[in-house]
């Protein structure tokens, strides 16, 4: 079991100091982090100093990070985890604990969007639906609610959801995912209200379109990248290193102000549209 941090006070008006900008030593939960954007951020949260927790359905691959991880000097655990189901947080953030002995960071990452066909809302089969709704929703809920008392404890935790802009641009023959994407924006502020007293962040990533090694059902056109690329303020694609900075900035004990923020990390792709 690692020695606890101390933390600063979140009131207490010090100016930040260079240590408050570190992750090290930081427990870090990165759920759907066997591949894609997860995948990403346990690499370089580890790289960073952190005690990242690769958390999926998928273990082997999971398992597969957490060597990567190990082999270039960082500390990675892989735990197997249905965000969707209730047991199966309870038990993944109990090993954490055990493991660790407390969870400092929680990146809800984990959600369904590469697997789905574009249809028309009227076409989406309940099932599907309601499937979504539950890992990309529910999940995230569910994932929360685990950390939250551990964090009360430490008198700090920081809480990072990740949406999508597609919510602002109301992206057409996916609203399962538009729908999901928009409810985790307002989860953000409601939590962000009863947390902050206990010295809890929460906030959301808003990313643009990610070009990741995950194959999608529906993958968009080289003409369709280039041009969501040209209404950027920054033309060129977008690639899950681009979500690293600010994902790390907000875990840090030099965002304590900051929480109940919705941030768009998409090259400016807003700004512009």
């Amino acid at each position: 079991m690692t020695t606890p941090l101390t933390h600063t006070p979140q009131d207490s008006g010090v100016p930040a100091s260079a240590r408050d900008f570190s992750v090290e030593g930081r427990v870090v939960i990165v759920t759907g982090a066997a591949q894609g954007i997860g995948r990403e951020l346990a690499r370089q949260f580890a790289a960073a100093g952190a005690l990242a927790v690769i958390a999926d359905l998928d273990i082997k691959k999971a398992e597969a990070v957490a060597k990567e991880i190990h082999d270039a000097g960082g500390t990675g655990l892989a735990v197997k985890v249905n965000v969707a189901d209730e047991p199966s947080v309870t038990a993944m953030v109990a090993t954490v604990i055990e493991t660790w002995g407390r969870v400092d960071v929680l990146i809800n990452n984990a959600s369904i969007f590469a697997t789905l066909d574009k249809v028309p809302f009227d076409q989406i089969p309940l099932a599907q639906w309601e499937n979504v709704l539950k890992v990309n929703i529910t999940g995230t809920y569910l994932c929360a609610r685990a950390v939250a008392e551990h964090m009360r404890q430490a008198g700090f935790g920081r809480i990072i959801n990740i949406s999508s802009d597609a919510v602002t641009r109301g992206t057409v023959n996916y609203l399962h995912y538009v729908t999901s994407k928009s409810a985790v924006i307002g989860m953000t502020n409601s939590l962000a209200r009863e947390l902050g007293h206990h010295g809890i962040t929460v906030n959301c990533i808003r990313p643009g379109s990610v070009a990741t090694e995950v194959e999608r059902t529906v993958n968009p056109t080289v003409e369709v990248r280039e041009r969501a690329a040209s209404l950027q303020c920054i033309p060129r694609g977008m690639v899950p290193p681009d979500l690293v900075g600010i994902m790390l900035f907000l875990a840090t004990p030099a965002s304590a102000f900051i929480t109940g923020q919705t941030i768009a990390c998409d090259g400016g792709y807003t700004h512009s549209s």
